[in-house]
């Protein structure tokens, strides 16, 4: 009876088997399928990280630290005073500044003035050269009668029409009406010259006058640079966000360019997700797709987003020390091209992400 219901325990365990067998089979290709249907429409990276724009704060001009407003991690609003600088040397330099501004504006009131006087005096001259002139040509004249007096008297005096008197006063009044005229010619001579010399003034005035309104815009841009100098004395935050990476106390000697300090912005448009795809994986990914986000801080969440962009480039192509085929040991590795995802509008309203935390990104691709 035994080995009957041996025989038939086993008769009934082929059976089974024989049964189950196909079914399992059918069962796992059918996983199998789902799975590789899966990955075909989810593009799956868990190397990506979130990613964001950092406002580094740096003083455009050195200096002592004055003040400071802030506390590391603090929530700080666009336009907040964050630090001040010590700004009395920079005062000294805009009171500097403005007494060289107002130095040059005197030197050219007195050079104008100067113009004014020199025209004044060119058109004196100018009367007078008129006067001069008008003058010689009444002493050309008459000239023209002592000499017709002087030519009528030697004809009289050869005939003894006249007497040698009469002859010498005519040609007294002719000696007399030519130093005249030769005096009226060196004299408007000497009023030309003076006429000239004055024009020639002027226009050496007004070149001064133009090298001065040089000089002037010139103390006006050191004016204005050392106005905006002490404006740069007081920083403020470049965007709403949180402040990190303090490195600066009062009293701290700062310098030009020198990071004192950073603001990670909480602006949706100033945070996104950079996810390192393989470049095996990229083929049916497209710009506008949709994409879901798991982070690691977070389990349980989904962030939703869409691809933004792709690299024009793979992540080795750009880093410090860009691989080098050529040296004969070259080895084939898959590479990785980051992608830019961004984050739907309303998507992180808490503002939970922060900069670098970790990333599952799967991206919903069409079949």
């Amino acid at each position: 009876m035994e080995e009957k219901k041996e025989k038939l325990d086993r008769k009934r365990k082929m059976l089974a088997a024989f049964i189950l067998f196909p079914i399992i089979i059918m069962i796992g290709g059918g996983a199998i399928y789902l799975y590789i249907q899966y990955k075909e429409t989810h593009i799956s990276t868990n190397d990506a990280f979130v990613d964001g724009r950092v406002h580094v704060i740096a003083p455009k001009v050195p200096g002592t630290v004055k003040v400071i407003l802030i506390q590391d991690n603090q929530l700080i609003k666009r336009d907040d005073l964050i630090l001040e600088i010590d700004p009395r040397d920079y005062e000294v330099m805009v009171k500097q500044a403005q007494a060289d501004l107002d130095a040059q504006r005197t030197i050219l009131s007195e050079i104008r003035g100067s113009v004014d006087t020199v025209k004044k005096q060119l058109k004196q001259i100018a009367a007078a050269l008129e006067a001069g002139e008008a003058n010689l040509e009444l002493q050309k004249a008459n000239l023209e009668l002592a000499k017709a007096d002087l030519q009528r008297s030697e004809y009289l005096l050869k005939k003894e029409a006249i007497s040698r008197q009469q002859y010498d006063n005519a040609k007294n009044k002719y000696e007399v009406a030519s130093a005249q005229v030769k005096a009226g010619v060196a004299q408007v001579k000497q009023l030309e010259a003076s006429f000239e010399a004055q024009k020639a003034l002027i226009k050496q005035t007004e070149t001064r006058v133009s090298s001065q309104k040089a000089q002037i815009r010139q103390k006006e841009a050191a004016l204005q640079g050392a106005e905006l100098n002490r404006g740069y004395t007081t920083i403020y935050a470049p965007a709403d966000g949180y402040i990190t990476k303090r490195t600066v106390e009062i009293g701290n000697q700062v310098q030009a360019g020198q990071p004192l300090m950073a603001v990670v912005p909480l602006d949706q448009e100033d945070i996104w997700i950079t996810a390192n795809y393989k470049e095996t994986q990229l083929k049916k990914l497209k710009p506008g797709q949709r994409v879901e986000i798991k982070v690691d801080t977070y389990p349980g969440h989904i962030f939703y987003g869409k691809v933004d962009s792709v690299m024009a480039g793979t992540g080795a192509v750009f880093s410090l020390f860009p691989p080098e085929n050529a040296t004969g040991n070259f080895v084939k590795v898959v590479q990785r091209v980051p992608v830019k995802i961004v984050l739907d509008k309303e998507s992180d309203p808490g503002h939970f992400l922060r900069i670098g935390m970790s990333v599952v990104a799967t991206i919903l691709a069409e079949k």
